[in-house]
């Protein structure tokens, strides 16, 4: 049993590791639709908070720059700032067809977006713990993070040998270049592929944690 689970009342296709290309592929296809987005390129998303304890705001500018290229989409779900959200809000129409946002909280589209995305963004200057990454690996999207805290602990760079990618700093050039080493992953499509089944049998449950704790205990004694 895995401590995250993913809440299938919700998602368009419901999917399992065996199955996770067409799930993927169904889900992405709804959520492209419905925000005007090519689904055929690499979807990053980010779900939270606009705060700065996320990092959110440092989100207007590393899309539009990383946008630019038009080989990539991005769309965003959250509420926060006013002024995060104002600049949010005006970048989809400069960057229409490669970017959209849905400014609020809505369960039932995070579901979705974590369902439907390649990736998830998470450029957190705190995060003693997280959820969010936990939830994507189990959805078969790659984890984007900062080196910090919780998200430290559970996401290894795919150039250590992980599954996810990280970048060290708060700042829209360690994001924009994150991005970039998303796209390139995507591109490789059978490392890309044979990732997203290993993640989503990643065990993040209490089960593991309290292995980990006896062995230590009885390595001790």
């Amino acid at each position: 049993m895995f401590g995250i689970q993913i809440r299938i009342k919700y998602i368009i296709k419901n999917y399992k590791k065996a199955s996770v290309e067409s799930g993927k592929k169904a889900n992405k296809k709804w959520l492209c639709a419905q925000f005007n987005l090519d689904e055929t390129k690499p979807l990053f998303a980010f779900i939270g908070r606009l705060v700065g304890e996320k990092g959110a705001e440092l989100l207007p500018y590393a899309i539009d720059y990383a946008v630019r290229s038009k080989d990539i989409s991005v769309i965003v779900l959250g509420s926060g700032s006013k002024e995060t959200e104002r600049q949010l809000f005006d970048l989809i129409a400069r960057h229409s067809g490669n970017y959209n946002a849905f400014i609020g909280y809505d369960e039932k589209l995070s579901d979705i977006i974590y369902a439907g995305a390649d990736f998830l963004l998470m450029p957190s200057r705190v995060e003693p713990c997280g959820l969010n990454q936990m939830y994507s690996l189990r959805y078969g999207t790659v984890p984007i993070v900062r080196r910090i805290g919780g998200l430290k602990d559970t996401v290894i760079d795919i150039g250590d040998n992980g599954f996810g990618i990280c970048h060290n700093d708060v700042s829209v050039q360690d994001m924009v270049v994150a991005i970039s080493r998303g796209k390139d992953f995507y591109n490789h499509q059978k490392e890309f592929k044979a990732n997203r089944k290993h993640i989503m049998s990643i065990d993040h449950s209490w089960k593991v944690s309290a292995k980990a704790y006896i062995d230590l205990y009885k390595s001790i004694n």
